[in-house]
């Protein structure tokens, strides 16, 4: 699974951003932006800055890659030690879809149910 940093920066490049240009559209300190990129710092947990992000990004509202964008931000704030199971990580895009709002297929959310239910 992709990092945040590396998502932002992959969808930065693909829009040939260069980090001075991206982070002077989302008004933030070049330097302590790619310290996101590179893992060392954590990305934003503001809606506002991840849905302005998304718009510099061109990435639209409610596709496969905003999504993502929301998701691998939500990640990256769970303990480390919770991320050891593969299967419920897997599944994490799911809840915090339906946690924002969106309706999962009933086949994730069954899956999801299941994860959750095991000991």
């Amino acid at each position: 699974m992709s990092t945040f940093g590396d998502f932002v920066k992959k969808m930065r490049i693909r829009n040939s951003l260069t980090l001075r240009e991206f982070c002077r559209q989302i008004n933030v300190d070049p330097s302590n932006w790619s310290k996101i990129e590179r893992g060392l710092s954590q990305p934003p947990k503001s809606t506002q800055v991840l849905q302005e992000i998304a718009i510099v990004l061109n990435l639209q509202k409610d596709s496969e890659d905003f999504n993502t964008l929301f998701d691998l931000a939500a990640i990256s704030y769970i303990p480390s030690e919770l991320l050891n199971d593969q299967r419920v990580v897997k599944k994490l895009p799911v809840f915090f879809r339906t946690m924002r709002g969106e309706k999962p297929t009933r086949k994730e959310l069954e899956e999801l149910i299941k994860i959750l239910k095991e000991e």
